[in-house]
């Protein structure tokens, strides 16, 4: 028996829910989960996830793309159907802070995060023990901020994985990169966006005297730390708390924010829209 998970998008309008169920019945599919949103009945954007499994292999998952092409196209419809037992294959970018990668390669050996990781890459050699610890090829690259080596990092990156994650990545890349490489990216921001963009977001928050500190993961775009947000996790703070303190909150944060972006992704439950995001 095959799990597909179907996502789609359009102009809402009446009957969709109800082709789409048809088509999923009368090609022998037995639905295990249905949501929608809808921005606006009238005239609004229509959201919609659908689990369903399907017995026997007499439709694969391209047949019933191409199968569906028709229903897609009454609503003028952008749909994505996923294999749900099939891992996506994970790249990761990671600069000294270590936490964060810690966290993704705890999560993946216990089998809490249903993806292949193909690399470890970055700019700190030292990270080779801990990645290695996990059976995680390791590949150092001496990228700094004059020279990212962008190239070897799409050599590297390019047919091997279906995303990139950057878990505390502190290099910016290049809209070249990001055009280059033409699939999602998604990064952790030790900030609460869109606030506090770019460098040093807790000192930045310290200066304003916030009772609030966060952590954005969010999906890469060629402006910086401003593309659709994922997830968000945030922490009070007061008076006394210092930069050394704010930073060991903030550690927690983007570890949590990370992770519940990255099982979102994975599970695919998020549906990106203009400069936003639908998670369902």
């Amino acid at each position: 028996m095959k799990t597909y998970i179907l996502l789609l998008q359009c102009k809402d309008r009446k009957g969709i829910v109800a082709k789409v169920t048809e088509f999923i019945f009368k090609s022998g599919g037995n639905i295990v989960t249905l949501d929608q949103y809808s921005s606006n009945p009238e005239g609004g954007h229509f959201f919609m996830r659908v689990e369903f499994t399907l017995k026997g292999t007499a439709l694969s998952k391209n047949n019933l793309e191409r199968r569906f092409i028709p229903v897609a196209g009454l609503f003028r419809a952008k749909i994505a159907l996923y294999d749900k037992n099939m891992p996506l294959r994970m790249g990761v970018l990671v600069s000294k802070p270590d936490h964060c990668l810690a966290d993704i390669l705890y999560l993946y050996k216990r089998q809490e995060l249903n993806v292949d990781i193909p690399f470890v890459v970055s700019n700190f050699s030292k990270h080779k023990e801990l990645v290695s610890q996990y059976k995680v090829p390791f590949y150092f690259v001496s990228s700094n901020s004059k020279d990212r080596k962008e190239k070897e990092i799409l050599r590297i990156a390019g047919l091997s994985t279906d995303f990139l994650v950057l878990a505390r990545y502190m290099l910016v890349l290049s809209p070249a990169f990001i055009k280059v490489y033409a699939k999602d990216i998604i990064n952790i921001h030790h900030g609460f966006l869109p606030s506090f963009k770019g460098r040093d977001p807790y000192q930045q928050a310290l200066n304003k005297g916030v009772k609030v500190i966060g952590a954005t993961s969010h999906f890469v775009n060629d402006k910086l730390d401003a593309g659709p947000i994922i997830s968000q996790e945030v922490e009070r703070v007061s008076h006394k708390d210092d930069l050394k303190s704010l930073i060991l909150k903030g550690r927690n944060l983007e570890k949590r924010a990370l992770s519940d972006a990255l099982r979102a992704y994975i599970e695919h439950r998020v549906i990106r829209f203009k400069d936003k995001t639908v998670i369902f």
